[in-house]
């Protein structure tokens, strides 16, 4: 008698079967990352913005890490990547749309979950995109906004806004109404972006294992200090600056006469893969 768990190929021999199973290092922190989205949304619910922008940032930082844990130890699957892409979906795709929603879209009437729904759906799109597309893209860029940084720039405004002291139904810095239409042109811009063929450096050509020269990491201590000066304003800067940087590249190959596209132009044809890299 024999169980599920063995076969027996040669006879008189019982070769047991290996259980499959999913790696715990790389799916925490996927898990984490899928927490803070959660976290972000539950705040937004209670009126906590501003803790609501930080949770997803925490997702951010926490998203940058799995894969970087998975390759390191050896952990890729196709049961992480699948994880990675539904987490990005929830923290970076529903969690920024009804963050922004809640704290002011809501003013604009159907305009306002019009905005929202589009950022979600592009959101959903690029990862989509992002998955089919691993094969064919040159690993120096993203194809469009990459949602993190689409989900910073929803939540870095909304994050310095709540910092600065503007609340809902309140004029400070902006008219309510104001703030709402400038929510509305982040949301869209950062929606729409994310499903253009605009490259985005994507910072992967960077070896974590190398060593590098003193002055860079004295160059990343002082990168620390001068977010801690005001994490929200000097946060949202950055993402301002990498949010618009993609159509400076785009800009910049169009006038070199150099390929724009990060991608072969056909998926299908083998040979043409890397075709732009």
């Amino acid at each position: 008698m024999h169980d599920g768990n063995e076969a027996t190929d040669t006879p008189g021999v019982v070769v047991r079967k290996r259980r499959k199973g999913i790696y715990i290092l790389p799916n925490l922190f996927t898990l984490a990352a899928l927490f803070g989205g959660f976290y972000a949304i539950v705040m937004a619910m209670n009126g906590r913005f501003d803790m609501a922008a930080v949770g997803v940032f925490c997702a951010m930082v926490l998203d940058s890490l799995d894969g970087r844990v998975a390759r390191m130890t050896n952990t890729q699957s196709a049961f992480g990547e699948q994880m990675d892409s539904l987490s990005d979906m929830v923290s970076f795709g529903a969690a920024p749309a009804l963050i922004a929603y809640v704290w002011a879209l809501h003013g604009l009437g159907r305009w306002g979950w019009i905005a929202a729904f589009v950022y979600c759906a592009c959101a959903a799109l690029r990862l989509a995109r992002f998955n089919v597309n691993t094969g064919v893209v040159d690993k120096r860029y993203f194809q469009g906004l990459p949602s993190p940084a689409a989900a910073a720039l929803v939540a870095g405004f909304i994050w310095l806004m709540t910092e600065l002291g503007q609340r809902p139904g309140e004029d400070l810095w902006l008219t309510w109404n104001e703030t709402a239409w400038t929510m509305f042109g982040f949301t869209l811009y950062a929606g729409l972006t994310m499903v253009t063929n605009v490259p985005f450096y994507s910072f992967k050509d960077v070896q974590m294992k190398k060593s590098v020269p003193f002055a860079v990491i004295v160059l990343i201590a002082l990168g620390i200090a001068i977010i801690n000066i005001h994490p929200p304003i000097v946060l949202f800067g950055v993402f301002v600056c990498y949010g618009l940087s993609g159509y400076g590249v785009y800009a910049w190959r169009k006038a070199k006469g150099q390929h724009t596209s990060v991608i072969s132009t056909s998926t299908d044809e083998p040979d043409e893969r890397g075709l732009h890299q």
